[in-house]
Protein backbone atom coordinates (compact mmCIF):
# COMPACT_ATOMS: atom_id res chain seq x y z
CA UNK A 1 0.00 0.00 0.00
CA UNK A 2 1.49 3.40 -0.87
CA UNK A 3 2.38 5.77 2.03
CA UNK A 4 -0.18 8.84 1.74
CA UNK A 5 0.89 12.31 3.26
CA UNK A 6 -0.79 14.79 4.92
CA UNK A 7 -0.04 18.13 6.46
CA UNK A 8 -1.87 17.30 9.76
CA UNK A 9 -2.59 13.84 10.85
CA UNK A 10 -4.86 13.28 13.49
CA UNK A 11 -5.01 9.89 15.86
CA UNK A 12 -8.35 9.48 16.85
CA UNK A 13 -11.89 10.34 15.69
CA UNK A 14 -13.41 10.35 18.97
CA UNK A 15 -14.70 13.79 20.79
CA UNK A 16 -11.34 15.30 20.89
CA UNK A 17 -10.18 14.42 16.92
CA UNK A 18 -13.27 15.96 15.52
CA UNK A 19 -13.01 18.87 17.78
CA UNK A 20 -9.42 18.88 16.37
CA UNK A 21 -10.53 18.75 13.03
CA UNK A 22 -13.12 21.12 13.03
CA UNK A 23 -11.26 23.88 14.62
CA UNK A 24 -8.67 23.28 11.49
CA UNK A 25 -11.17 22.87 8.82
CA UNK A 26 -12.73 26.30 9.82
CA UNK A 27 -8.72 28.04 10.84
CA UNK A 28 -6.70 26.02 8.40
CA UNK A 29 -8.58 25.39 5.29
CA UNK A 30 -5.70 24.85 2.98
CA UNK A 31 -3.96 22.11 4.97
CA UNK A 32 -5.13 18.48 3.70
CA UNK A 33 -6.08 16.86 7.08
CA UNK A 34 -6.23 13.09 7.91
CA UNK A 35 -7.54 11.45 10.66
CA UNK A 36 -7.05 8.18 11.43
CA UNK A 37 -9.56 5.85 13.65
CA UNK A 38 -9.40 1.93 15.20
CA UNK A 39 -12.78 1.94 15.43
CA UNK A 40 -15.36 1.35 12.89
CA UNK A 41 -17.43 4.29 13.68
CA UNK A 42 -17.22 7.74 14.49
CA UNK A 43 -17.53 8.37 18.56
CA UNK A 44 -14.75 7.34 20.64
CA UNK A 45 -15.37 7.06 24.04
CA UNK A 46 -19.11 7.67 23.19
CA UNK A 47 -19.29 4.57 20.40
CA UNK A 48 -17.36 1.96 22.97
CA UNK A 49 -19.28 1.88 26.30
CA UNK A 50 -22.97 0.67 25.40
CA UNK A 51 -24.22 0.52 29.15
CA UNK A 52 -27.40 0.81 30.05
CA UNK A 53 -28.19 4.38 30.94
CA UNK A 54 -24.65 5.48 29.59
CA UNK A 55 -24.99 9.53 29.66
CA UNK A 56 -21.79 12.60 30.38
CA UNK A 57 -21.10 13.41 33.63
CA UNK A 58 -20.91 17.17 32.40
CA UNK A 59 -23.65 19.44 31.50
CA UNK A 60 -23.89 19.66 27.66
CA UNK A 61 -23.77 23.15 27.14
CA UNK A 62 -19.75 22.98 28.25
CA UNK A 63 -19.47 19.83 26.90
CA UNK A 64 -20.68 20.59 24.18
CA UNK A 65 -18.27 22.07 21.00
CA UNK A 66 -17.74 25.91 20.96
CA UNK A 67 -18.17 25.86 17.06
CA UNK A 68 -21.06 23.80 16.81
CA UNK A 69 -22.79 24.27 20.54
CA UNK A 70 -25.39 22.27 21.79
CA UNK A 71 -28.76 23.29 21.06
CA UNK A 72 -31.06 21.19 23.10
CA UNK A 73 -32.66 21.40 26.67
CA UNK A 74 -31.05 18.22 28.53
CA UNK A 75 -28.29 18.88 30.99
CA UNK A 76 -26.92 15.47 30.51
CA UNK A 77 -27.50 13.94 27.65
CA UNK A 78 -27.49 10.31 26.78
CA UNK A 79 -24.78 8.24 25.18
CA UNK A 80 -26.30 7.90 21.91
CA UNK A 81 -27.47 11.61 21.53
CA UNK A 82 -23.86 12.49 21.94
CA UNK A 83 -22.61 10.02 19.47
CA UNK A 84 -24.89 11.47 17.26
CA UNK A 85 -23.92 15.04 18.15
CA UNK A 86 -20.50 14.16 17.38
CA UNK A 87 -20.82 12.09 14.10
CA UNK A 88 -23.18 15.48 13.18
CA UNK A 89 -20.97 17.65 13.93
CA UNK A 90 -18.10 15.85 11.77
CA UNK A 91 -20.72 15.67 8.74
CA UNK A 92 -21.17 19.55 9.29
CA UNK A 93 -17.61 20.25 9.01
CA UNK A 94 -16.92 17.58 6.37
CA UNK A 95 -14.64 15.99 8.15
CA UNK A 96 -16.42 12.23 7.77
CA UNK A 97 -14.88 12.07 4.78
CA UNK A 98 -11.36 12.55 5.82
CA UNK A 99 -11.22 9.70 8.31
CA UNK A 100 -9.62 5.94 8.09
CA UNK A 101 -11.69 3.64 10.04
CA UNK A 102 -9.83 0.27 11.67
CA UNK A 103 -6.74 1.65 11.54
CA UNK A 104 -4.42 1.05 14.92
CA UNK A 105 -1.48 3.26 14.72
CA UNK A 106 1.32 1.52 16.44
CA UNK A 107 4.36 3.58 16.30
CA UNK A 108 5.08 7.13 15.26
CA UNK A 109 8.48 8.24 13.97
CA UNK A 110 9.95 11.67 13.75
CA UNK A 111 13.23 12.17 10.99
CA UNK A 112 14.51 15.40 11.60
CA UNK A 113 16.22 14.60 7.73
CA UNK A 114 12.92 14.37 6.30
CA UNK A 115 11.00 16.78 8.19
CA UNK A 116 7.90 14.93 9.02
CA UNK A 117 6.46 12.18 11.18
CA UNK A 118 6.11 8.33 9.60
CA UNK A 119 3.25 6.65 10.79
CA UNK A 120 2.91 3.02 11.36
CA UNK A 121 -0.33 1.41 11.63
CA UNK A 122 -2.22 -2.00 11.10
CA UNK A 123 -5.94 -2.03 9.31
CA UNK A 124 -7.21 -4.40 11.73
CA UNK A 125 -9.54 -6.00 9.05
CA UNK A 126 -7.30 -7.37 6.76
CA UNK A 127 -3.78 -8.08 8.84
CA UNK A 128 -2.04 -5.68 6.42
CA UNK A 129 0.76 -3.18 7.54
CA UNK A 130 -0.37 0.46 6.26
CA UNK A 131 2.30 4.04 6.66
CA UNK A 132 1.40 7.08 6.49
CA UNK A 133 3.69 10.50 6.54
CA UNK A 134 2.38 14.08 8.02
CA UNK A 135 4.70 17.34 8.61
CA UNK A 136 2.11 17.91 12.19
CA UNK A 137 1.04 15.13 13.90
CA UNK A 138 -1.87 15.26 16.60
CA UNK A 139 -2.75 12.77 19.44
CA UNK A 140 -6.48 12.37 20.10
CA UNK A 141 -6.50 9.43 21.68
CA UNK A 142 -7.88 10.12 25.02
CA UNK A 143 -6.54 8.57 28.09
CA UNK A 144 -7.38 5.03 28.56
CA UNK A 145 -7.00 1.78 27.25
CA UNK A 146 -9.75 0.61 24.88
CA UNK A 147 -9.24 -2.90 25.04
CA UNK A 148 -8.96 -3.25 28.73
CA UNK A 149 -10.97 -1.93 31.73
CA UNK A 150 -9.44 -2.06 34.83
CA UNK A 151 -10.44 -5.36 36.91
CA UNK A 152 -9.15 -5.96 40.63
CA UNK A 153 -8.13 -9.75 41.16
CA UNK A 154 -11.14 -10.91 43.42
CA UNK A 155 -11.00 -14.19 45.07
CA UNK A 156 -13.20 -16.82 44.60
CA UNK A 157 -14.56 -15.19 41.38
CA UNK A 158 -14.45 -18.30 39.13
CA UNK A 159 -16.84 -19.89 41.84
CA UNK A 160 -19.66 -17.75 41.00
CA UNK A 161 -22.53 -19.58 38.61
CA UNK A 162 -23.68 -16.15 37.70
CA UNK A 163 -22.85 -13.48 34.93
CA UNK A 164 -19.94 -11.36 35.68
CA UNK A 165 -19.50 -7.83 33.47
CA UNK A 166 -17.27 -4.91 33.06
CA UNK A 167 -19.16 -2.03 31.55
CA UNK A 168 -16.71 -1.24 28.83
CA UNK A 169 -17.38 -4.65 26.98
CA UNK A 170 -21.08 -4.56 27.59
CA UNK A 171 -23.09 -7.65 25.68
CA UNK A 172 -25.57 -6.13 23.68
CA UNK A 173 -28.63 -8.49 24.30
CA UNK A 174 -28.22 -9.02 28.09
CA UNK A 175 -31.44 -9.92 30.21
CA UNK A 176 -31.22 -8.65 33.02
CA UNK A 177 -35.23 -8.50 33.67
CA UNK A 178 -36.15 -9.94 37.13
CA UNK A 179 -32.64 -11.21 37.82
CA UNK A 180 -30.86 -9.78 40.90
CA UNK A 181 -27.82 -7.82 39.87
CA UNK A 182 -24.73 -5.92 41.93
CA UNK A 183 -22.50 -3.26 40.88
CA UNK A 184 -19.31 -3.18 42.16
CA UNK A 185 -18.53 0.60 42.29
CA UNK A 186 -19.35 4.28 43.14
CA UNK A 187 -18.49 6.16 41.04
CA UNK A 188 -19.90 8.09 37.55
CA UNK A 189 -20.41 4.54 35.75
CA UNK A 190 -22.12 3.06 38.73
CA UNK A 191 -24.62 5.89 39.81
CA UNK A 192 -25.42 5.78 36.44
CA UNK A 193 -25.94 2.11 35.79
CA UNK A 194 -27.97 1.63 39.43
CA UNK A 195 -31.12 3.82 38.33
CA UNK A 196 -31.32 2.57 34.92
CA UNK A 197 -31.23 -1.08 35.75
CA UNK A 198 -33.56 -0.81 38.95
CA UNK A 199 -36.47 -0.32 36.28
CA UNK A 200 -36.11 -3.83 35.49
CA UNK A 201 -34.21 -6.01 37.71
CA UNK A 202 -35.81 -7.35 41.07
CA UNK A 203 -33.35 -5.60 43.03
CA UNK A 204 -30.06 -3.91 42.27
CA UNK A 205 -27.29 -3.39 44.97
CA UNK A 206 -24.39 -0.29 44.35
CA UNK A 207 -21.64 -2.05 46.43
CA UNK A 208 -18.71 0.03 47.12
CA UNK A 209 -15.65 -0.20 49.23
CA UNK A 210 -16.28 3.75 50.03
CA UNK A 211 -18.85 6.66 49.31
CA UNK A 212 -18.38 9.09 46.66
CA UNK A 213 -19.68 12.48 47.02
CA UNK A 214 -23.45 12.15 44.72
CA UNK A 215 -25.23 15.61 43.80
CA UNK A 216 -29.01 15.69 41.96
CA UNK A 217 -29.24 18.54 39.16
CA UNK A 218 -32.19 18.48 36.82
CA UNK A 219 -32.58 17.02 33.98
CA UNK A 220 -33.52 20.00 32.09
CA UNK A 221 -32.36 23.35 31.44
CA UNK A 222 -35.66 25.34 32.38
CA UNK A 223 -34.34 29.12 32.56
CA UNK A 224 -33.14 27.94 28.65
CA UNK A 225 -36.66 26.51 27.95
CA UNK A 226 -38.23 29.65 29.45
CA UNK A 227 -35.69 32.50 27.65
CA UNK A 228 -36.09 30.74 24.13
CA UNK A 229 -39.99 32.10 24.51
CA UNK A 230 -38.30 35.81 23.51
CA UNK A 231 -34.51 35.22 23.34
CA UNK A 232 -32.69 34.05 19.43
CA UNK A 233 -31.70 29.84 20.32
CA UNK A 234 -27.94 30.99 19.69
CA UNK A 235 -28.25 34.08 22.09
CA UNK A 236 -30.47 31.34 24.90
CA UNK A 237 -27.60 28.45 24.63
CA UNK A 238 -24.86 30.92 24.48
CA UNK A 239 -25.40 32.12 27.86
CA UNK A 240 -26.59 28.99 28.90
CA UNK A 241 -23.20 27.91 28.27
CA UNK A 242 -21.81 30.77 30.06
CA UNK A 243 -23.68 30.69 33.01
CA UNK A 244 -23.09 26.75 33.72
CA UNK A 245 -19.21 27.13 33.57
CA UNK A 246 -19.05 30.15 35.68
CA UNK A 247 -21.24 27.96 38.31
CA UNK A 248 -19.29 24.63 37.70
CA UNK A 249 -16.04 26.59 38.45
CA UNK A 250 -17.49 28.67 41.49
CA UNK A 251 -18.35 24.95 43.12
CA UNK A 252 -14.50 23.82 42.35
CA UNK A 253 -12.90 26.89 43.61
CA UNK A 254 -15.07 27.35 46.71
CA UNK A 255 -14.77 23.45 47.36
CA UNK A 256 -10.61 24.06 47.30
CA UNK A 257 -11.22 26.92 49.67
CA UNK A 258 -14.10 25.97 51.76
CA UNK A 259 -14.28 22.37 51.42
CA UNK A 260 -16.08 21.62 55.24
CA UNK A 261 -18.57 24.06 54.09
CA UNK A 262 -19.28 22.62 50.40
CA UNK A 263 -19.29 19.22 52.28
CA UNK A 264 -22.23 20.46 54.76
CA UNK A 265 -24.02 21.02 51.62
CA UNK A 266 -23.78 18.30 49.35
CA UNK A 267 -24.58 15.77 52.61
CA UNK A 268 -27.66 17.98 53.16
CA UNK A 269 -28.83 17.90 49.72
CA UNK A 270 -28.27 13.82 49.76
CA UNK A 271 -30.39 13.86 53.07
CA UNK A 272 -32.90 15.61 51.40
CA UNK A 273 -33.27 13.10 48.85
CA UNK A 274 -32.84 10.06 50.81
CA UNK A 275 -34.93 10.88 53.59
CA UNK A 276 -34.38 11.74 57.59
CA UNK A 277 -33.64 8.34 58.89
CA UNK A 278 -31.41 6.86 55.81
CA UNK A 279 -27.80 5.54 57.00
CA UNK A 280 -25.69 8.72 55.07
CA UNK A 281 -22.87 6.67 56.01
CA UNK A 282 -23.13 5.54 52.43
CA UNK A 283 -22.66 8.97 50.84
CA UNK A 284 -20.38 10.53 53.33
CA UNK A 285 -16.25 10.56 51.81
CA UNK A 286 -13.68 10.78 53.85
CA UNK A 287 -12.28 12.75 51.31
CA UNK A 288 -13.09 16.22 50.45
CA UNK A 289 -15.28 17.69 47.54
CA UNK A 290 -13.54 17.43 44.37
CA UNK A 291 -10.50 15.81 45.23
CA UNK A 292 -12.35 12.95 43.03
CA UNK A 293 -14.64 14.03 40.43
CA UNK A 294 -17.92 14.76 41.56
CA UNK A 295 -20.96 12.38 40.74
CA UNK A 296 -24.38 14.45 39.21
CA UNK A 297 -27.41 12.06 38.89
CA UNK A 298 -30.20 13.77 36.87
CA UNK A 299 -33.64 14.49 38.78
CA UNK A 300 -32.16 12.60 41.87
CA UNK A 301 -32.48 9.60 39.54
CA UNK A 302 -30.19 7.22 41.34
CA UNK A 303 -31.68 8.60 45.25
CA UNK A 304 -35.34 7.82 43.97
CA UNK A 305 -34.48 4.67 43.38
CA UNK A 306 -32.97 3.50 46.80
CA UNK A 307 -36.62 5.53 48.17
CA UNK A 308 -38.72 3.30 45.74
CA UNK A 309 -37.03 0.30 46.84
CA UNK A 310 -35.74 -0.93 43.64
CA UNK A 311 -31.99 -0.23 44.53
CA UNK A 312 -29.75 -0.33 47.96
CA UNK A 313 -26.48 0.93 48.41
CA UNK A 314 -23.86 -1.16 50.21
CA UNK A 315 -20.56 0.24 52.31
CA UNK A 316 -17.91 -2.89 52.45
CA UNK A 317 -15.12 -4.87 51.66
CA UNK A 318 -15.25 -8.06 49.48
CA UNK A 319 -13.58 -11.10 51.03
CA UNK A 320 -14.83 -13.02 48.23
CA UNK A 321 -17.12 -14.10 45.48
CA UNK A 322 -19.34 -17.39 46.19
CA UNK A 323 -21.22 -19.74 43.96
CA UNK A 324 -24.76 -17.41 44.44
CA UNK A 325 -23.16 -13.58 44.85
CA UNK A 326 -20.69 -12.18 47.18
CA UNK A 327 -19.91 -12.42 50.85
CA UNK A 328 -18.34 -9.49 52.60
CA UNK A 329 -15.65 -9.25 55.54
CA UNK A 330 -18.62 -8.39 57.53
CA UNK A 331 -20.01 -11.44 57.06
CA UNK A 332 -23.11 -9.92 55.04
CA UNK A 333 -23.86 -11.87 51.87
CA UNK A 334 -25.42 -10.01 48.21
CA UNK A 335 -26.87 -12.51 46.59
CA UNK A 336 -26.75 -12.19 42.57
CA UNK A 337 -27.50 -13.10 39.64
CA UNK A 338 -25.45 -10.78 37.63
CA UNK A 339 -22.41 -8.63 38.62
CA UNK A 340 -21.38 -5.64 37.35
CA UNK A 341 -17.47 -4.93 37.51
CA UNK A 342 -17.55 -0.48 37.56
CA UNK A 343 -14.52 -0.85 38.62
CA UNK A 344 -12.86 2.01 36.14
CA UNK A 345 -9.95 1.98 33.42
CA UNK A 346 -6.66 1.18 32.72
CA UNK A 347 -4.75 4.79 31.79
CA UNK A 348 -3.13 4.67 28.10
CA UNK A 349 -1.03 7.72 26.65
CA UNK A 350 -1.35 7.92 22.62
CA UNK A 351 -3.70 4.81 22.30
CA UNK A 352 -0.79 2.45 23.18
CA UNK A 353 0.87 3.90 19.90
CA UNK A 354 5.15 4.14 20.75
CA UNK A 355 6.49 7.24 19.86
CA UNK A 356 10.54 8.01 19.14
CA UNK A 357 12.30 11.37 17.93
CA UNK A 358 15.27 10.61 15.22
CA UNK A 359 15.29 6.88 16.41
CA UNK A 360 15.04 7.36 20.50
CA UNK A 361 12.50 5.87 21.99
CA UNK A 362 10.31 8.92 23.62
CA UNK A 363 10.00 7.88 27.87
CA UNK A 364 5.92 9.81 27.84
CA UNK A 365 6.30 9.70 31.52
CA UNK A 366 9.75 11.57 31.77
CA UNK A 367 8.91 14.36 29.73
CA UNK A 368 6.34 17.58 30.64
CA UNK A 369 3.90 19.59 28.24
CA UNK A 370 4.47 22.97 27.52
CA UNK A 371 0.78 24.61 28.04
CA UNK A 372 -1.13 21.13 28.04
CA UNK A 373 -0.68 21.04 24.28
CA UNK A 374 2.64 20.39 23.00
CA UNK A 375 5.40 17.41 24.29
CA UNK A 376 8.88 18.34 25.52
CA UNK A 377 11.20 18.20 22.79
CA UNK A 378 9.04 16.40 20.59
CA UNK A 379 9.25 18.07 17.20
CA UNK A 380 5.18 19.09 15.21
CA UNK A 381 3.75 17.22 17.81
CA UNK A 382 0.52 18.33 19.38
CA UNK A 383 -1.66 16.43 22.57
CA UNK A 384 -4.79 16.93 23.36
CA UNK A 385 -6.29 16.35 26.76
CA UNK A 386 -8.98 17.15 28.47
CA UNK A 387 -10.09 18.96 31.67
CA UNK A 388 -10.41 16.40 34.79
CA UNK A 389 -12.20 19.07 36.75
CA UNK A 390 -14.26 20.45 34.47
CA UNK A 391 -15.81 19.84 30.62
CA UNK A 392 -13.35 17.65 28.52
CA UNK A 393 -14.68 19.80 25.38
CA UNK A 394 -13.77 23.28 27.45
CA UNK A 395 -9.67 22.02 27.02
CA UNK A 396 -10.31 20.28 23.96
CA UNK A 397 -11.31 23.45 21.71
CA UNK A 398 -8.63 25.70 23.55
CA UNK A 399 -6.00 23.15 22.41
CA UNK A 400 -7.39 23.28 18.97
CA UNK A 401 -7.61 26.55 18.34
CA UNK A 402 -4.00 27.18 20.01
CA UNK A 403 -2.56 24.64 17.56
CA UNK A 404 -4.19 26.77 14.85
CA UNK A 405 -2.58 29.70 15.59
CA UNK A 406 0.30 27.97 15.79
CA UNK A 407 0.21 26.42 12.49
CA UNK A 408 -0.81 29.83 10.78
CA UNK A 409 1.94 31.02 13.22
CA UNK A 410 4.75 29.12 11.43
CA UNK A 411 3.19 29.62 7.84
CA UNK A 412 3.64 32.86 8.26
CA UNK A 413 6.94 33.08 9.25
CA UNK A 414 8.33 30.20 6.91
CA UNK A 415 8.91 28.17 9.81
CA UNK A 416 8.65 23.89 8.96
CA UNK A 417 9.43 22.86 12.39
CA UNK A 418 8.34 23.81 16.61
CA UNK A 419 9.62 21.96 19.58
CA UNK A 420 8.89 22.91 23.13
CA UNK A 421 12.23 23.39 25.13
CA UNK A 422 12.21 23.28 28.92
CA UNK A 423 14.22 25.24 31.04
CA UNK A 424 17.16 22.83 33.74
CA UNK A 425 15.21 22.20 36.76
CA UNK A 426 11.48 22.22 35.20
CA UNK A 427 10.33 18.58 35.79
CA UNK A 428 8.78 17.32 38.65
CA UNK A 429 8.10 14.08 40.36
CA UNK A 430 4.02 14.23 39.94
CA UNK A 431 1.95 13.45 36.83
CA UNK A 432 -0.39 16.00 35.10
CA UNK A 433 -3.77 14.03 36.58
CA UNK A 434 -1.80 14.16 40.64
CA UNK A 435 -4.52 16.44 42.03
CA UNK A 436 -7.31 13.37 41.24
CA UNK A 437 -7.05 10.92 44.08
CA UNK A 438 -9.88 8.76 42.26
CA UNK A 439 -8.11 4.91 41.43
CA UNK A 440 -7.94 5.71 37.68
CA UNK A 441 -5.66 8.50 38.08
CA UNK A 442 -3.72 7.43 40.65
CA UNK A 443 -3.50 3.79 38.89
CA UNK A 444 -1.96 5.60 35.89
CA UNK A 445 0.23 8.49 37.24
CA UNK A 446 2.95 6.66 36.51
CA UNK A 447 2.34 6.45 32.92
CA UNK A 448 1.33 10.01 32.07
CA UNK A 449 3.34 12.97 31.20
CA UNK A 450 5.39 14.75 34.34
CA UNK A 451 4.48 18.29 36.12
CA UNK A 452 6.46 21.37 35.50
CA UNK A 453 6.81 23.79 38.59
CA UNK A 454 5.34 26.55 36.71
CA UNK A 455 3.92 27.46 33.20
CA UNK A 456 4.06 26.63 30.95
CA UNK A 457 4.81 23.74 31.82
CA UNK A 458 2.83 22.59 34.24
CA UNK A 459 -0.79 22.07 33.78
CA UNK A 460 -3.34 24.42 35.57
CA UNK A 461 -7.17 22.74 34.62
CA UNK A 462 -7.76 26.20 34.71
CA UNK A 463 -10.10 27.57 31.92
CA UNK A 464 -9.87 31.52 32.82
CA UNK A 465 -6.14 30.83 33.27
CA UNK A 466 -6.30 28.40 29.89
CA UNK A 467 -7.63 30.87 27.36
CA UNK A 468 -5.20 33.74 28.07
CA UNK A 469 -2.69 31.18 27.79
CA UNK A 470 -3.39 29.56 24.68
CA UNK A 471 -5.55 32.04 22.96
CA UNK A 472 -4.54 35.46 23.79
CA UNK A 473 -0.58 35.33 24.98
CA UNK A 474 1.89 35.14 21.73
CA UNK A 475 2.66 32.19 19.96
CA UNK A 476 6.37 33.10 19.99
CA UNK A 477 7.00 33.65 24.08
CA UNK A 478 10.61 32.32 24.17
CA UNK A 479 9.92 28.65 25.19
CA UNK A 480 9.29 27.29 21.36
CA UNK A 481 12.43 26.63 19.41
CA UNK A 482 11.43 27.40 15.40
CA UNK A 483 13.74 26.40 12.59
CA UNK A 484 15.21 23.74 10.19
CA UNK A 485 13.93 20.46 11.94
CA UNK A 486 17.75 19.15 12.23
CA UNK A 487 18.57 21.88 14.85
CA UNK A 488 15.05 21.88 16.21
CA UNK A 489 15.35 18.17 17.30
CA UNK A 490 19.17 18.16 18.05
CA UNK A 491 18.97 19.65 21.42
CA UNK A 492 21.36 21.93 20.63
CA UNK A 493 21.44 23.42 24.22
CA UNK A 494 20.24 26.62 22.85
CA UNK A 495 17.35 27.92 25.04
CA UNK A 496 14.43 30.66 24.58
CA UNK A 497 14.96 31.95 20.87
CA UNK A 498 14.55 30.65 17.52
CA UNK A 499 17.77 29.14 15.98
CA UNK A 500 16.82 30.06 12.03
CA UNK A 501 17.79 33.32 12.24
CA UNK A 502 17.16 33.39 8.46
CA UNK A 503 13.61 32.85 8.97
CA UNK A 504 13.05 35.03 12.54
CA UNK A 505 11.04 37.84 11.57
Amino acid sequence: MATKHYDVLIIGAGLSGIGMASHLQKECPGKRVGILERRQAIGGTWDLFRYPGIRSDSDMFTFGYQLRPWHELRVLADGPSIRQYVADTAREFGIDKKIRFGTKTTHAAWSSEHKRWTVSAVDEASGEPCTFTCSYLVSCTGYYNHDAGYLPRFPGVERFKGQCIHPQFWPEKLDYRGKRVVVIGSGATAVTLVPSMAQDTTHITMLQRSPSYVFSLPSRDRISELLQRVLPKRWVFGLARRRNLLVARLIYKASKRWPAQIRRLLLAGVRKQVGQDYDMSHFSPDYKPWDQRLCAVPDGDLFKAIRAGRASVVTGHIETFTENGIRLKSGQELQADIIVTATGLQIQSFGGMALSVDGKVCAINELMTYKGVLLQDVPNMGWIFGYINASWTLKVDMAAAYICRLLKHMDSQGHEVVTARAPQGQVQDESIVAALQSGYAQRGSAMLPRQGKGVPWRILHSPEKDQVMLLKDPVDDGALEFGTTATAAAGTGLRGRQLDASLSS
